[in-house]
């Protein structure tokens, strides 16, 4: 049987986690270390400012105080495999989309890519809180779970290979019947600026930072247009973001 770590960026009480341990529990010896705390728009950072400490919850179930998913990964080498490592990491099921660009800032990514970091499969999956005809739709954990599943079973028996250093970014869309997988690119978002200033009793000004509308250009083969029409996207993201076609255009410049 596979050890699988989990992790997420909502915290350990969040509900994308619970469905996500379902998804992998029978599927290997399941292993969970999450945030104490909510740590969205985190990326890929590590605390290394303070000290960390696990805080058990329940059997092989973690919650790290005060850390990052990042830290939950590299941190649980030592604290549930005796140095070794897992042969699976996943991070989710984050309570939004991951799409785009957006990877970039994801600490749900980011979960994912510290076990690529490690030479292991990694994968992160989101769930899309908007339905794209009725933004009031609830979000069927069910189905997301079984998605999950159904990915996760594929890259376990060989049918999905991960790349070295690779992650796979998944995106699972609201929708009532999802239409099928597919694999795509990352998505042009759409950025604006979302930031509120405001006065605290003391009259001291402090801005709080808004959501940016889920905007994309729209592209043939990306993310975005998968989940919009109601599929789960399957993104291979490599770590080596290199711009190999900017360094060739610059290899003969001298200076």
């Amino acid at each position: 049987m596979p050890k699988i770590l989990i992790t997420n960026d909502d915290s350990f009480e969040a509900k994308g986690l619970r469905a996500l341990i379902e998804a992998a529990k029978d599927l290997g010896e399941v292993y969970v270390a999450a945030p104490a705390f909510p740590k969205s728009a985190c990326s890929h950072s590590l605390t290394i400012t303070k000290p960390l400490r696990f805080i058990k919850i329940e059997k092989n179930f973690y919650k790290l105080d005060d850390g990052t998913p990042s830290d939950c990964v590299y941190l649980s080498f030592e604290e549930f495999f005796e140095g070794k490592k897992p042969n699976l990491v996943l991070s989710g099921i984050n309570h939004g989309a991951n799409l785009g660009e957006d990877v970039t800032y994801s600490g749900t990514a980011g979960g994912a890519m510290e076990g690529a970091l490690h030479g292991i499969d990694s994968i992160a999956f989101s769930q899309l809180i908007r339905n794209f005809d009725n933004p009031s739709m609830k979000i069927n954990w069910q189905q997301a779970t079984t998605a999950a599943r159904k990915i996760i079973k594929a890259v376990i028996e060989g049918k999905i290979n991960i790349p070295h250093r690779h992650i796979l970014n998944v995106n699972i869309p609201n929708t009532k019947e999802i239409k099928g997988y597919k694999f795509t690119k990352l998505g042009y978002r759409l950025y604006g600026n979302d930031a509120h200033k405001h006065k605290n009793p003391r009259g001291e000004e402090y801005y709080w930072i808004g959501l940016h509308p889920l905007a994309f250009k729209e592209e043939k083969g990306s993310d975005f247009e998968a989940i919009k029409n109601g599929y789960v996207s399957i993104t291979p993201i490599k770590l080596n973001i290199t711009g190999f076609e900017a360094l060739k255009e610059m290899e003969n410049i001298v200076l």
